[in-house]
C-alpha cells in the first residue's frame, strides 16, 4: 500500500454503508468510491483499526504484512511500551502526571521537579521523587520487549530507539537500543566521574536523602535526561540515521508530545509508517496504519517472520 494513498476501510460493525454514503465517518476530507456495496475511503486518513467489529484483527493482518515485506524496522517508543510491566506512564488517566500525592509534590507539577534547575536548587526533594516514582527495580520486560527481541535476533528490527530510561529493552536482551533520555541503572559521581548501577542508587537512596559518591563524597547524579538539559549528541545521531535508514518504522507507546524526540519522525523516508497508540498522535495522518490498541497485546499476536 502506497503511504501517501493510506486506504480507511470502514468497520461494519460500527458504519453501514447508509452511513457511508452520507459521510459520517470521523475526518472530514474524503472522497468515496463506489464498488457493489462497498466503500473505501481515500485521501488523507490512515488504514485505521478499530477493535469494534473485527478491527483488531484487521489492523493485525495489515500489520503482519508490512512486517512480512520489512528488511529494515526501526521501533519508537514511549511510556506505553513498559506499563504492561508495571511501570505507569505519564499523560494518560491514571500516569504520573494526573497523580496526587502532596507530600512529594506540594505545589509542583512532576515536570518541575524532574528538571534540571530543580535538581540543583532543591536535591534532597528531587530524589524523594525519583526514588517513589522513577525506579521500579523489580519491574520485567513484558510481551512487547520479548518479540522486540526475537525480531533483533531474526535480523529485522535494525534499532530501537526509546524514550524510556528504566532499561527494559537491554534487559530483555536487545543490544541496538538507542536510550534518548538517558537509563536509572547508570548514575556517576558529578565530581570525580565514578560510575555506580541502580542496586547501589536504591541502597544508597533507603538511608540517605542525597546519594554520595564513595570515592570523594561528592552527588551522584543519574544519568537521565531532565527537563532543561540536552540529549547525548551520539545516541541522537545513531538514532536518526536509524530512522532514516529504516523502510518501516513503528511508533508505539508515545504521544509524541515531548521534544526534540518526536521530531526525529522527520528523519524517516521509508514506505510504511506504524502508530500503535491508545490516543491520537501527531503522526497519524502520515502513517500506513493506525492502532489503537494495547503495544503488548499486539505484538504478543505479531509472528516474526522467518527468513
Amino acid at each position: 500500500m502506497d503511504r501517501a494513498h493510506p486506504i480507511y476501510i470502514p468497520d461494519p460493525g460500527r458504519y453501514n454503508t447508509a452511513a457511508a454514503q452520507n459521510g459520517a465517518f470521523p475526518d472530514e476530507k474524503h472522497i468515496f468510491e463506489s464498488a457493489g456495496n462497498r466503500y473505501v475511503k481515500r485521501l488523507c486518513a490512515p488504514y485505521a483499526a478499530w477493535k469494534t467489529g473485527g478491527g483488531f484483527l484487521k489492523g493485525m493482518d495489515r500489520l503482519q504484512e508490512i512486517l512480512d515485506k520489512t528488511r529494515r524496522l526501526v521501533f519508537f517508543g514511549g511510556a506505553g511500551v513498559s506499563t504492561g510491566s508495571g511501570i505507569p506512564d505519564f499523560r494518560s488517566a491514571g500516569g504520573l502526571f494526573s497523580m496526587e500525592d502532596q507530600e512529594v509534590f506540594g505545589d509542583l507539577t512532576p515536570e518541575m521537579i524532574l528538571s534540571s534547575s530543580f535538581f540543583y536548587l532543591h536535591p534532597a526533594r528531587f530524589f524523594r521523587f525519583y526514588r517513589k516514582y522513577m525506579l521500579y527495580p523489580t519491574a520485567q520486560p513484558n510481551a512487547a520487549h520479548r518479540k522486540l527481541f526475537e525480531m533483533e535476533k531474526a535480523d529485522i528490527l535494525r534499532g530501537i530507539v526509546t524514550q524510556n530510561i528504566d532499561g527494559l529493552h537491554k534487559k530483555a536482551g536487545n543490544i541496538r537500543v538507542y536510550e534518548l533520555h538517558g537509563s536509572v541503572h547508570e548514575n556517576s559521581c558529578m565530581d570525580c566521574g565514578e560510575r555506580y548501577g541502580l542496586s547501589w542508587m536504591l541502597e544508597e537512596l533507603s538511608g540517605s536523602d542525597i546519594p554520595r559518591c564513595r570515592c570523594c563524597g561528592g552527588v551522584v547524579k543519574p544519568n537521565v535526561v531532565l527537563y532543561g538539559e540536552g540529549m547525548d549528541k551520539y545516541v541522537c545521531m545513531g538514532a536518526c540515521r536509524e530512522i532514516g535508514n529504516a523502510d518501516t518504522l513503528m511508533v508505539a507507546g508515545t504521544s509524541l508530545m515531548v521534544e526534540p524526540a518526536a521530531s526525529f519522525l522527520k528523519y524517516f523516508r521509508g514506505k510504511n509508517l506504524v502508530v500503535i497508540n491508545r490516543d491520537e498522535t501527531s503522526a497519524d495522518s502520515r502513517a500506513s496504519l493506525v492502532m489503537r490498541e494495547d503495544i503488548c497485546e499486539v505484538m504478543d499476536n505479531l509472528k516474526v517472520p522467518v527468513r
